[in-house]
């Protein structure tokens, strides 16, 4: 009962911090906004909170939450704390689909942007590929899921390099503004599929912490479990992947996220993955949406990347939180 009382009042403050953040960038920007105008349907402060601040924040929050979601199941299924979502480069695949939209000039179709289109396509494509590599058999271990989605990564990498060598000035700009990764407001349409897409999914990597757990201590001892290890990890990888790959369509490759909140939260809540998820979910939206009110005000008018401040920001934490995991281990 006591325990219980722990994770209620842990995923209360979760709560209340993610609440908080998304106030936060709401009400705070390049330019000041006046609530009191906005709810009175007064121009332009109404147009602001609604078209602009509201759906930058929601965007955020999936952003954030889902990138850390995603690094929290890849580090339980590879058994590795330096995992992240962009491991089984399924956002190197994302990445390249959107550089090959760009360099051709593709357009948007069916009233969605193209380059969003790409980047989910190329996700989708790696992430086939990395599984068809990793399976042999029938059978799929993490140790190969890891080593196919660091080769595909790199390949990726080099040719979106080769393809930025051949574009021309413009183009060679919008491809860094893309992998740099930035929020920008969507429409309420695009959010609402977002939200379509990454609910059920997030609703099923919640209801299998249990066997996360049993996962993350290796695939012998979830075997004697009566774990098949083998469908888990599929499911895993299919999870965290389209979570990484919708996200990243969206966005671009924003980094840090997914690797800094989950090892704060193991800090802070412990490795249970009953906790360890719902937490680091909010904790992920609160973190990247602090993080887009700091890209909208350090160099105010100038907006910076949210990628850039993730980076500034969570480099250095990481490296705090390195060094403190090293001094607690026995010599």
């Amino acid at each position: 009962m006591v325990a219980r009382q722990n994770w209620l009042a842990t995923f209360l403050v979760s709560c209340a911090i993610l609440l908080a953040s998304l106030l936060a960038a709401v009400l705070i920007g390049s330019r000041s906004l006046s609530l009191y105008r906005a709810l009175h349907g007064l121009a332009p402060d109404r147009e602001i909170l609604v078209s602009l601040r509201i759906p930058r924040a929601l965007l955020a929050l999936w952003a954030g939450g889902a990138l850390s979601l995603s690094d929290v199941l890849f580090q339980a299924l590879l058994r590795e704390s330096l995992a992240e979502p962009y491991t089984l480069g399924v956002a190197g695949g994302a990445s390249l689909g959107a550089v090959l939209a760009i360099c051709f000039g593709w357009t948007a179709f069916g009233g969605v942007s193209a380059v969003c289109l790409a980047a989910f396509a190329g996700a989708a494509v790696v992430l086939g590929l990395v599984v068809l590599i990793a399976s042999e058999g029938g059978r799929m271990s993490s140790l190969g899921l890891l080593l196919a989605g660091i080769t595909i990564n790199s390949i990726c990498a080099a040719v979106i390099l080769f393809l930025s060598n051949l574009s021309g000035f413009m183009q060679s700009f919008a491809i860094m503004r893309w992998m740099i990764g930035e929020l920008d407001a969507p429409s309420y349409p695009s959010l609402l599929g977002l939200t379509i897409a990454l609910v059920p999914v997030c609703v099923v990597v919640f209801w299998r912490s249990r066997e996360w757990n049993v996962l993350a201590l290796g695939e012998d001892w979830a075997t004697t479990r009566g774990v098949s290890t083998s469908k888990l990890l599929l499911l895993g990888c299919i999870s965290g992947s389209v979570l990484t790959g919708t996200v990243t369509a969206l966005t671009g490759p924003i980094g840090f996220v997914g690797l800094i909140v989950p090892h704060a939260m193991r800090l802070w809540v412990g490795a249970d993955h009953r906790i360890l998820i719902p937490t680091s979910f909010l904790i992920g939206g609160a973190f990247l949406a602090l993080s887009d009110v700091l890209s909208r005000t350090v160099l105010a008018p100038v907006e910076v990347p949210v990628g850039v401040i993730t980076a500034f920001v969570g480099g250095p934490c990481f490296i705090w939180m390195l060094r403190r995991r090293n001094r607690r281990l026995p010599a």
